[in-house]
């Protein structure tokens, strides 16, 4: 019997391609619904239509075409069971023994601009997950094919089954997987979006699901993770490549797992300086090691360099502007692991490419935060691992603006320190707790992070900075619980504080404050970093 075809592709790239070769080089026979049979037929490939074989019209606009015991049962049918053979028989089905078939655009669909609940509700393909489930249901006898990228190894898998025209279990079973992992993707999307539009019209607060579902898709291993002995991949969320997945890589070698997670840690604090003024980030072990923002981007830098030069090698700079042929220059002047930027000029590539380890990357949407709305997506939570499951939290993406800070000291702080006060404040809340910054003229000058009390971050930072400290400001991303880390602060020079408040014994701090002549501001806000 002439081995029989089911095509219904909303992505039609290699799909007639594909179809030419099913039918001139294997014999096939096609049906095919909708769109993709229109696009058969102009091609000149002969296909019957999905209506004309099970004899019944689509109807509801499209929305019933393939739900039809000719299609599912054909699909279904254990091949090696003579009773399943026998329904197939007794009501004219004839078995399918290929089902290729990809998704309305859902989720290409809620990424537009402006589009109605209405609109995205007619992109939920009912049809084409039911073929899909039922063909991977159904590996054992047939093939299910969900994606372009699959259609060449099926050609060479039949190339390579010999007379039987067949590919191996294997290989099925692997398209099977897939499905249902396309599927699992597919409906997770459709809930995730349904869960944020309940949340809009109903005017609720935002708030995480009870049921949470991740998924991704492997777009490429990685050597090793945060050590050799440890196995790595990237997955990107959702299906159109966003965010890193998006960088365009210039030169270098392929980013590692270390790589990545510095890259990340470095986004969040340059998309703190989405302005016109230059501004610079250099990371190391996912803290910031020099931070600075300057008149032009090669001040900017060379100001983030000086802040720590020696923990800046083998960093990862991050900039808010395109790299220009100054800052080009200076960049090769020391050891770096990656560089990222909204840009790169011509020249100043050329000038890079000197330093051909260098990964350098452009992400046009480095300076973007995300925006939760009402509902935050799985794409914009952070996951962390536990044993016996996972932890999920919005990010902690509040813009920083000031407007809402609190002076709690007798001494006023001038324009001039509420400036260096919201930059340090930026910088601050990117670094692992317990975290103190010192900056002047808009620079880090010293960075105490990760320690277990926060009078010895306090001394780290201050004694970074040395002298420089004399004038400066300091941030703390947690309240201080007593006055020690004031007096040490005040000891080495530094004339304002910024820090959340919130302590039992905040008026400690103030009267400390107060006593050695410092300004102390208030946020309100606390940003821990674990």
């Amino acid at each position: 019997m002439t081995r029989l075809a089911l095509l219904s592709a909303s992505n039609k790239a290699g799909i007639v391609e594909l179809a030419r070769s099913l039918v001139e080089e294997f014999g096939f026979e096609l049906i095919s619904s909708g769109g993709t049979a229109k696009t058969l037929q102009a091609a000149g490939i002969p296909v019957v239509k999905v209506s004309d074989y099970t004899g019944s019209p689509e109807i509801l606009g499209g929305r019933v075409k393939t739900l039809h015991p000719r299609i599912h049962g054909g699909i279904l049918a254990r091949q090696d069971l003579p009773e399943d053979m026998a329904d197939l028989a007794a009501n004219q089905i004839r078995p399918i023994a290929l089902v290729v078939v990809n998704l309305y655009p859902f989720e290409q669909t809620i990424a537009q601009p402006n589009v109605t609940l209405a609109e995205a509700i007619e992109q939920i393909d009912i049809g084409g997950p039911a073929m899909l489930r039922a063909a991977a249901k159904n590996f054992a006898h047939l093939t299910v094919l969900c994606s372009p990228t699959q259609y060449d190894g099926y050609l060479q898998e039949l190339r390579q089954g010999g007379a039987a025209l067949e590919p191996s279990l294997a290989f099925r079973q692997s398209c099977a997987l897939q499905a249902f992992q396309h599927t699992g993707a597919y409906d997770q999307a459709i809930a995730t979006y349904l869960a944020s539009q309940g949340k809009a019209d109903s005017g609720a607060e935002a708030a995480l699901e009870k049921t949470l579902t991740l998924s991704g898709t492997q777009i490429q291993t990685l050597r090793y993770g945060e050590n050799p002995h440890q196995l790595a991949a990237w997955y990107q969320t959702g299906s159109t490549p966003s965010g890193w997945a998006a960088a365009e890589k210039l030169q270098g070698k392929e980013l590692s797992y270390n790589n990545l997670v510095d890259l990340e840690a470095a986004r969040r604090i340059i998309a703190e300086f989405p302005g016109t003024e230059a501004a610079a980030t250099i990371i190391k072990h996912n803290n910031p090691c020099g931070t600075a923002v300057g008149d032009t981007l090669l001040q900017a830098y060379e100001k983030a360099l000086n802040a720590d030069s020696v923990s800046a090698f083998g960093g990862i700079v991050a900039l808010n502007q395109a790299i220009d042929p100054p800052t080009a220059t200076a960049l090769t002047q020391t050891f770096l692991e990656c560089v990222v930027a909204p840009g790169c000029d011509p020249e100043a590539q050329k000038i890079l490419s000197a330093k051909s380890k260098v990964r350098l990357l452009v992400l046009p949407d480095l300076l973007s935060l995300p925006s939760r709305a009402n509902q935050p997506s799985v794409n914009q939570l952070e996951i962390k691992p536990i044993a016996g499951g996972f932890l999920a939290q919005t990010a902690d993406d509040q813009i920083v603006d000031g407007s809402a800070w609190r002076v709690v000291t007798a001494k006023q702080p001038t324009e001039a320190q509420l400036a260096e006060l919201l930059f340090a404040w930026k910088v601050c809340r990117h670094v692992k707790s317990n975290a103190i910054v010192v900056t002047r003229d808009r620079a880090t000058l010293g960075v105490g992070a990760g320690q277990m009390n926060r009078v010895g971050s306090a001394k780290i930072a201050l004694e970074q900075a040395g002298d420089r400290a004399k004038g400066a400001t300091l941030a703390s991303d947690g309240f201080f619980p007593f006055d020690d880390s004031v007096r040490t602060a005040a000891a080495a020079g530094i004339e304002a504080i910024v820090q959340p408040g919130g302590s039992l014994r905040d008026q400690d701090s103030i009267q400390a404050a107060d006593e050695l002549g410092l300004v102390m501001v208030f946020t309100g806000v606390r940003h821990f970093l674990h």
